[in-house]
């Protein structure tokens, strides 16, 4: 088969591999796209290094195929697998993903939702699911400040807290302010023309560097404060420290902060799978890629001008 291959942080290149074999409780999938996150940068780089520190694979990746996000059909199972047959059509995360056939867990798949194309559905899981379990306990008629709403965790957050009937504001860049609006946000700010204003019950604060104590005085004084990522801490810990800071204040403080280390399970992507045939959210998916030019999806994600979600399609 044919797979993006990464033997060394760094570099990846267009290879030939053999297709895995499921093992119990996995199923082989044919991979039909696979999605783009930060994430897929920092297992293609390797940094911060932290990542290497806490499993991922010390002097090289763990995972010779990157890409964690997949959308594809069920083409053998393994031994004990019940939930999905041959032919199924799932979405879901799985180690590998840029390549034609990928194994996966089926603890990390769930059916693909009805009404989007295989490229939709690859754009939802991980970014999708991070927005859904940070917003939980939103309730109607509150207030959610989305920051970083015109990327791939704030463009679902907007949607999601607007799906649970929350009042949204979206913070964005110039050029992404209209896809801000078209997902729903009841105000929109460019933060490189003014600072957001008000307080909020809840801030989904996605990937960015603003100051804690900035964050908690846009907080009422029981709101939650979501840390989704930092992009700017450097090449060692790349912005972990900021959230180790917000654990340490939580006890002094009447918000509280939430790091959150977004859970990739089946029941989690089967919401998913509901709201958007239901209509409540649509993968906002700005481009995509061949196969033969997966690293430059990954790097044109890092440059931050995607609107939404980037996809691989094989």
């Amino acid at each position: 088969m044919k797979a993006v291959v990464q033997r060394r942080y760094g570099s990846a290149v267009l290879g030939d591999l053999d297709v895995p074999v499921p093992g119990p409780g996995e199923v082989l999938l044919e991979v039909r796209a696979a999605g783009v996150d930060m994430g897929t940068w920092h297992l293609l780089s390797g940094k911060p290094y932290l990542l290497r520190i806490i499993g991922f694979g010390f002097r090289g990746p763990k995972s010779p195929v990157p890409g964690r996000d997949v959308s594809g059909v069920v083409k053998e199972i393994g031994p004990g697998v019940t939930e999905f047959a041959p032919g199924d059509e799932v979405f879901g995360t799985c180690d590998g993903s840029f390549a034609e056939y990928a194994v996966a867990p089926v603890k990390q798949l769930a059916r693909k939702p009805e009404g989007i194309s295989f490229t939709e559905a690859a754009a939802v899981p991980i970014s999708g699911g991070t927005a859904l379990q940070g917003l939980r306990g939103v309730q109607p008629g509150q207030r959610v400040l989305v920051l970083g709403a015109g990327g791939g965790v704030g463009s679902y957050g907007v949607q999601i807290a607007k799906a649970l009937g929350a009042h949204v504001t979206a913070v964005c860049s110039t050029s992404k302010l209209d896809l801000a609006r078209s997902l729903g946000a009841d105000e929109v700010v460019d933060y490189t023309v003014a600072d957001f204003t008000g307080t909020y019950d809840l801030i989904l604060s996605c990937g960015g560097d603003r100051p804690l104590s900035r964050l908690r005085r846009a907080s009422t004084p029981r709101g939650r404060i979501v840390l989704v990522g930092a992009e700017t801490g450097g090449s060692v810990t790349g912005g972990f420290e900021r959230s180790l800071a917000s654990v340490a204040l939580n006890p002094f403080i009447s918000q509280k902060f939430v790091p959150l280390m977004s859970a990739e399970r089946a029941d989690v992507f089967d919401e998913l799978r509901v709201l958007i045939e239901a209509g409540k959210i649509k993968p906002p998916v700005d481009r995509t890629f061949p196969l033969s030019e997966a690293v430059n999806a990954i790097e044109y994600v890092y440059t931050r001008r995607s609107r939404g979600k980037v996809v691989v399609a094989i």
